[in-house]
């Protein structure tokens, strides 16, 4: 942490604990002295931290009253922009996740995903493969992609906290900013049957997203298949 500035320290601690529902939405956070005294900072650095939250859509500055959760963030299609942890945790309910493959260096074929385009310049990318699993139900197959340029340390290690998101942020100063996706219902194949505890071509939704970051031209990919049984995919809780 020691190379992450003070204020995106706060910055990333905040936006936990909204995405989390520690701080909920329409309500007010802590006052700038407040906020002084939790991150023994000055009121410039909290200030610049919470000018951070503006700009991404978390929060809303109201004059002479402070700054106030919104209640629309970053969110499009079914699922917010949010890790698995922040998901389950909002929901109250228990999420496990079990790693099927990787992190590991693999060759992808660029026309998997919907979103690989021109601006994707190598076939190299850190794979992982995880079975999320919520109150004892597997609900996601997730696949994840992440250009291994100037990555190449990211397998070396475990993930922080179980969390891609929260990996690149704390040891690389990547940080995940935006998303697009498309959602499909499409046939289960024999793998994902197996994995979520379905019949073969049962309907599952199936998630494709390209994830912006604060890097110019560094783009993460994903491909999730959802099995929606016992779970609504909704846009934030």
């Amino acid at each position: 942490m020691a190379n992450i500035p003070i204020y995106k320290q706060i910055q990333q601690k905040l936006k936990e604990h909204i995405t989390s529902g520690v701080y909920e939405e329409e309500t007010m956070l802590p006052s700038e002295n407040e906020l002084c005294t939790t991150f023994g900072a000055t009121r410039m650095t909290i200030r610049q931290a919470l000018g951070e939250l503006v700009k991404e859509g978390y929060i809303t500055r109201h004059h002479g009253r402070g700054s106030k959760v919104a209640a629309i963030r970053k969110s499009l299609g079914l699922l917010s922009l949010k890790g698995w942890t922040e998901i389950v945790g909002a929901s109250q309910r228990h999420g496990t996740t079990q790693v099927i493959l990787g992190p590991t260096i693999a060759e992808v074929d660029k026309n998997e995903l919907i979103y690989f385009d021109n601006d994707v310049q190598t076939t190299q990318f850190i794979y992982l493969k995880r079975l999320r699993i919520a109150d004892g139900v597997p609900v996601m197959v997730e696949q994840t992609f992440i250009p291994k340029d100037g990555l190449e340390s990211f397998c070396e290690e475990p993930l922080v906290d179980g969390s891609v998101f929260k990996t690149l942020f704390i040891r690389h100063q990547i940080d995940v900013v935006g998303m697009i996706q498309e959602v499909r219902a499409i046939a289960s194949n024999q793998e994902n049957a197996q994995l979520l505890g379905i019949e073969i071509n049962k309907p599952v939704l199936h998630l494709s997203r390209k994830y912006h970051t604060n890097k110019d031209g560094f783009f993460l990919y994903s491909s999730t298949y959802c099995n929606t049984d016992k779970f609504a995919i909704s846009g934030f809780n």
